[in-house]
C-alpha cells in the first residue's frame, strides 16, 4: 500500500483487508512488473487529453450532427481548452526553470511538453475557425441568425444602438493608456479586452486597453433585414467608440484580445487553520495568477504591439500567442440559439424515463428493500434520486441522512432537501468537497446554507478530495434499523444529469449500507473499520485491488481458464495499472477499454499490448460512467465506480468501487456493457502512436446512446404508471404534484403517529 497518502501518514494504524467475497489479491513480485518501463511505452498525458478535445472538435465538423449541435461542440471544444491552459500549462509553466521533479512516464520534461502542447493546440484552434468561417456561420446565416458588425445595420438601428452605449455601456467603461506613468494593467482571466494602438505626435506611439465589462451581455440582440435573428458584440460596439475615450490622440488600430491565467488553487491545508476561511482568500487572489495564453482577435495594429503585449503579460510570442480569425471564446456565442424551437436544428427530443419499480413513490423504501435498482442516467431519469431524499427528509421513521456533495450544481433540490431535513430534526451529515475544482464558490454557498438549517457539514479529510459519491438513509422499521444506499459513479447534480451518461445503484444490501457507514465514520471521525464488507475504498486498498483484479485474469489465462477485462473510465493514467494490463495481455487476457478522455496506454503493440484495444466515443452526451467487468474464469464480476484509473483517484482522493451483486442488475449492466461495447457509430480507435482514428460504420452500426434511449422508452411502455387524477407529467412519467406529495406526507406522518400511540 502507498504510504504518502495524507491518511495513511496520519492513520497507520488504519488496516486494509479486500472483501472477502472478492477473491482477489495483491500479485506477488515477478507476477506483474510494478515499476515504469520504457518511456516508449507510454502516451503522454497531456497530448492525450488534447486529442481528447479533437474528437470533441470532429463532432462539430459532422454534417450529419444537427447544427445547433455543431454550435454546441464548438463551445464544448473552447471550454475544454481554457480549462487545459488555466490547470495543465499552467502547471507546466510553474515547473519551468527549476529542477524537474519525477519526470511523466513518457519521458518528456515540461518545456519539451510545452512546446508539443503549442504546436496541437494551434493547429486545432486554426481548425475550429476554419470550421467556423468555412461551415457553421454560413450554415447560421442560412437559417436566419447573424453576428454583424455596426456598420452592417441600417441607420435608424444603428442610431438606436450608438444611443443605447452611450446610456447602458458608456458610464462602465474605463480606457487605461499605457506608459511610463501608467503601468499595465491586470486583465482579469478568460475577460474580453480592446487593446488600442495610439499616436500623440509624430514620434510618439502608445497603447491602451479598454476592458470589455464581463457583467454585460457580449451578444446585443439587433434587428437586420433578411434575418430572424442577428446580434452584434459587445467588444465591436465599444470599438466603434473607441475615438471617445482617448480623443487628445489620434487611433492608429483596435483589437480585442482575451488572456488565460493561472487558475488553479494553492492550498497549504497543514497551515491553514480553517480550510473553508482558505479557499475563500484563495478564490479572491485566484483571477490574480500568472498569465499563460493570449488569444488576439481581428483588428488593427496587432503586429505592432504583440511583442509589447507579450513582455507585459510574461508570455512567449512564439507558443502563448493565439491569433485567430474570429469571434473570440465560442461558448459565448451559444445563447445565440436560445429560445429558438426550430427542431431541425436539434437532437431528437428525449426525456429521461422513469423506471417502472420507481414510478410509484409512495412506497419508495419498501421497492428498494425489496430488490436493488439500477439508474443509468440521463437515459433513466434523476428524478427518483431526488425523491428519495425528499421522502427521507419528510419521512418520520428516518433518522438520519448522510450524503457526500462533490459538483452539487447551482439551484440544487438535493441540498434544499437536506437543509429540509436537518430542519425537521433529523441527524443530517453532508461532506462537502470544497476543493472540488470551479465548483468552490458554489460548495462554499452550500456549506453555509446546510450549517444554517442544522446539518453537520464536514470538508473532508486532510490532504483528499473526497470524491466518491454516496448516500446513506439511516430509517427506523418494525424490524429495527435498515440503510439505504444510493451509489453512483457521477455527482448529485440535477443538471449534468441530464448530460452525462452515469450509473447509480439504489440498495439496501446489509453489507453494502455497513460498509457506507464506516465510510461516512472514516470521513468524519478518522475511523476505519477492521475490514470492508463489499466496497473497496481509496486511498485504502483500490490501487492494491485493481492490480489484484487484473492479475487473478493473469493468471485465469495462464492456467487456460477464461480471461478477459472490459473497463469505462475518463481517464487512464497510473503506470502500475498499465504495466499489468501489458503483462496480462502477454498472458492471453482479451482486453476492451473504452476510455472517454485521457489514456496513456498503447495498445496493439506486439509483445507488450498485442491484446489490447482502447475506443472513445464521443456522442450527444458526455460519456462519465466508470464501469468494470472481469470474467474471472467463467464467473463474471461487474462493478461501478467514481474513480478513473488515475494516481489521483488511488492515492489522493475518496473514492469507491462497488461490486453489483443482485443477478437481475447484473444482467441489467451486461446489456449496457454489451451495447456500449458494440458501438462503431460514435466510436474512435486508438492506435500505438497515439492517434485517435474513426471506426467506419456501416448501415445499421449500433450507436450505443441511441439505443439506450429506445430501450429507456421501450421500458416505459411496459410498465405503465398509477395515473392518479390532477397529476402533472414530469421528464414523460406521470408523478404526484408537490401538493399532493405534501398531502400525502402529512398523512403518512399521522398514521405513524397514531399507530406508536395505539
Amino acid at each position: 500500500m502507498r504510504t504518502d497518502s495524507p491518511l495513511i501518514t496520519n492513520m497507520t494504524e488504519l488496516p486494509y483487508e479486500p472483501p472477502s467475497s472478492q477473491p482477489y489479491s495483491t500479485p506477488s513480485p515477478g507476477s506483474v512488473n510494478l515499476e515504469s518501463g520504457d518511456p516508449s511505452h507510454y502516451l503522454n498525458r497531456e497530448l492525450s487529453w488534447l486529442e481528447f478535445n479533437a474528437r470533441v472538435l470532429a463532432e462539430a465538423e459532422t454534417p450529419e450532427v444537427p447544427l445547433f449541435e455543431r454550435l454546441k461542440f464548438l463551445g464544448i471544444f473552447s471550454s475544454n481548452l481554457d480549462e487545459f491552459f488555466m490547470v495543465r500549462v499552467a502547471g507546466l509553466k510553474a515547473q519551468q526553470g527549476g529542477k524537474f521533479g519525477d519526470l511523466p512516464p513518457d519521458g518528456m520534461t515540461p518545456d519539451e511538453q510545452l512546446a508539443k502542447i503549442s504546436e496541437r493546440a494551434h493547429a486545432l484552434v486554426e481548425r475550429a475557425y476554419k470550421l467556423w468561417n468555412t461551415d457553421v456561420y454560413p450554415a447560421l446565416e442560412r437559417a436566419g441568425i447573424a453576428i454583424v458588425h455596426p456598420d452592417q445595420l441600417e441607420a435608424g438601428e444603428l442610431a438606436a444602438l450608438d444611443e443605447r452605449f452611450r446610456g447602458e455601456i458608456f458610464p462602465v467603461l474605463t480606457p487605461l493608456a499605457i506608459d511610463p506613468g501608467h503601468p499595465f494593467p491586470h486583465l482579469r482571466n478568460k475577460n474580453i479586452n480592446l487593446g488600442i494602438m495610439l499616436t500623440r505626435d509624430q514620434t510618439h506611439a502608445g497603447f491602451g486597453v479598454i476592458q470589455v465589462p464581463a457583467m454585460m451581455n457580449r451578444l446585443i440582440p439587433v434587428k437586420m433585414p433578411n434575418t430572424e435573428r442577428a446580434f452584434v458584440l459587445l467588444e465591436d460596439l465599444v470599438a466603434r467608440h473607441v475615438h471617445q475615450f482617448f480623443q487628445a490622440t489620434r487611433i492608429r488600430g483596435t483589437y480585442p484580445f482575451r488572456v488565460t491565467r493561472n487558475f488553479d488553487l494553492e492550498i497549504d491545508e497543514e497551515e491553514g487553520e480553517d480550510l473553508l476561511q482558505t479557499i475563500q482568500a484563495e478564490l479572491r487572489r485566484r483571477d490574480r495568477g500568472n498569465a499563460v495564453r493570449v488569444e488576439i482577435g481581428i483588428g488593427d495594429g496587432v503586429d505592432a504591439s504583440v511583442a509589447r503585449l507579450c513582455r507585459a503579460l510574461h508570455l512567449d510570442p512564439r507558443q502563448d500567442v493565439y491569433r485567430v480569425p474570429g469571434p473570440l471564446n465560442f461558448a459565448d456565442l451559444l445563447s445565440i440559439i436560445d429560445g429558438d424551437v426550430r427542431r431541425e436544428y436539434k437532437d431528437e427530443r428525449f426525456s429521461p424515463q422513469i423506471p417502472g419499480p420507481l414510478r410509484d413513490n409512495d412506497n419508495l423504501f419498501q421497492v428498494i428493500r425489496e430488490r436493488d435498482v439500477l439508474l443509468h442516467h440521463p437515459f433513466d431519469s434523476f428524478d427518483p434520486v431526488v425523491e428519495f431524499i425528499n421522502h427521507a427528509a419528510d419521512d418520520p421513521d428516518v433518522l438520519a441522512i448522510k450524503q457526500t456533495l462533490y459538483r452539487a450544481g447551482g439551484d440544487s433540490p438535493i441540498v434544499k432537501a437536506l437543509a429540509r431535513a436537518a430542519e425537521n430534526g433529523k441527524q443530517v451529515t453532508a461532506i462537502v468537497e470544497l476543493k472540488a475544482r470551479f465548483d468552490e464558490a458554489s460548495n462554499i454557498r452550500w456549506a453555509h446554507t446546510l450549517e444554517q438549517s442544522g446539518a453537520q457539514v464536514i470538508y473532508g479529510l486532510l490532504g483528499l478530495k473526497t470524491h466518491a459519491k454516496a448516500l446513506l438513509v439511516v430509517r427506523r422499521e418494525q424490524m429495527g434499523l435498515k440503510r439505504y444506499v444510493h451509489l453512483s459513479t457521477g455527482n448529485y447534480n440535477q443538471g449534468t444529469a441530464r448530460h452525462y451518461t452515469d450509473v447509480g445503484l439504489l440498495t439496501s444490501n446489509d453489507e453494502i449500507g455497513a460498509d457506507v457507514t464506516s465510510l461516512f465514520n472514516l470521513l468524519t471521525g478518522y475511523s476505519a473499520p477492521p475490514r470492508w464488507h463489499r466496497l473497496v475504498v481509496a486511498p485504502l486498498g483500490l490501487h492494491e485491488a485493481v492490480l489484484g483484479l487484473i492479475a487473478r485474469e493473469t493468471a485465469h489465462a495462464r492456467a487456460g481458464r477464461k480471461a478477459s477485462i472490459h473497463a469505462q473510465m475518463n481517464a487512464l493514467v497510473d503506470v502500475d495499472v498499465i504495466d499489468a494490463l501489458y503483462s496480462a495481455s502477454e498472458a492471453g487476457v482479451d482486453i476492451h477499454l473504452r476510455v472517454r478522455g485521457i489514456c496513456c496506454l498503447r495498445p496493439g503493440i506486439a509483445g507488450l499490448s498485442s491484446r489490447i484495444r482502447v475506443h472513445a466515443i464521443i456522442d450527444r452526451f458526455l460519456e462519465h460512467t466508470r464501469l468494470f467487468r472481469f470474467e474471472n474464469g467463467g464467473t463474471p464480476e461487474l462493478y461501478i465506480s467514481s474513480a478513473d484509473w488515475m494516481p489521483r483517484n488511488f492515492h489522493r482522493r475518496v473514492e469507491v468501487l462497488t461490486p453489483i451483486l443482485d443477478e437481475h442488475m447484473k444482467q441489467r449492466l451486461e446489456e449496457i456493457r454489451e451495447i456500449l461495447f458494440s458501438d462503431v457509430a460514435k466510436t474512435w480507435q486508438l492506435n500505438a502512436e497515439g492517434l485517435y482514428e474513426r471506426m467506419p460504420a456501416a448501415a445499421g452500426a449500433i450507436r450505443s446512446q441511441q439505443r439506450f434511449m429506445e430501450l429507456a422508452r421501450e421500458r416505459a411502455k411496459q410498465s405503465d404508471p398509477l395515473v392518479r387524477p390532477n397529476s402533472v407529467s414530469v421528464l414523460g412519467a406521470q408523478v404526484p404534484t408537490e401538493e399532493e406529495r405534501k398531502a400525502r406526507r402529512a398523512k403518512e406522518r399521522q398514521k405513524k403517529k397514531q399507530s406508536r400511540f395505539a
